[in-house]
C-alpha cells in the first residue's frame, strides 16, 4: 500500500515522463492514472504507473510509465471462460524496457533482481526493446517487465484488458492499488 503523498510524487514523475516525450493528456486522464504498487509497499523497485486511454469489450490502450529499475511482475493474462486471455503489444517509447517470457532463459539478464525468492519469478527468456521497438504477447503467456537506467515509457496497444483475468506468480501481489489517507 502507498500513501497519498507517495501517490502524488509518482503521479507528478508520472507527468513529467509524457511532458519529456511531448504526449498531451487531458486534466480528466491527468486523474485516471494508476499508480500500482501491487501490495508489496515497494513502489520504486515493484510498481508501475499507467494511464488507460480506452478500454473496450474489443480494444486498449495505454501508456506505461515505469521508472528507472522499476518491475511490473511476472504474471499472465488467462482466459475465463467469459473472457479470451489479452493479446497485448508493447511499443518502447522512451529509454529501454526489458521483457522476460517463457522460451530458452537468457544468460546474464540485464534486469536487476527484484525478487526474493523463486517462487516469485519463473521465466527469464530476455527481449530488449528500445525506443520504437516492439514487441506482442499472446494470451496467456506468462511475462514480466523492467525498466532501464533511464526508466521507460511504453504504449500498450491490446484486446479488452481485465484485471480480474491477472494471474501473478508471486501470490502476495494485489493487481488493484490501495491508497491510505
Amino acid at each position: 500500500m502507498i500513501n497519498k503523498k507517495q501517490y502524488q510524487e509518482a503521479k507528478a514523475k508520472t507527468l513529467e515522463y509524457f511532458d519529456k516525450l511531448n504526449i498531451s493528456v487531458t486534466e480528466q486522464e491527468k486523474e485516471r492514472i494508476e499508480i500500482a504498487d501491487f501490495g508489496l509497499s515497494d513502489l520504486y523497485n515493484v510498481g508501475l504507473q499507467i494511464l488507460t486511454y480506452i478500454n473496450t469489450e474489443k480494444v486498449c490502450a495505454k501508456e506505461l510509465v515505469l521508472f528507472p529499475y522499476q518491475t511490473c511482475p511476472e504474471h499472465m493474462h488467462i482466459d475465463s471462460g467469459k473472457i479470451e486471455g489479452k493479446e497485448e503489444t508493447f511499443r518502447c517509447r522512451y529509454g529501454t524496457v526489458y521483457l522476460y517470457l517463457d522460451g530458452e532463459p537468457t544468460e546474464n539478464i540485464k534486469a536487476r533482481r527484484f525478487w526474493k525468492s523463486e517462487d516469485e519469478v519463473s521465466v527469464f527468456h530476455e527481449i530488449e526493446l528500445k525506443a520504437g521497438e516492439q514487441y506482442t504477447l499472446y494470451p496467456n503467456t506468462k511475462h514480466w517487465f523492467q525498466a532501464g537506467e533511464e526508466g521507460a515509457v511504453v504504449s500498450e496497444f491490446s484486446t479488452t484488458s481485465t484485471d480480474q483475468t491477472d494471474v501473478f506468480t508471486d501470490k502476495r501481489i494485489q493487481r488493484l492499488p490501495e491508497v491510505a489517507e
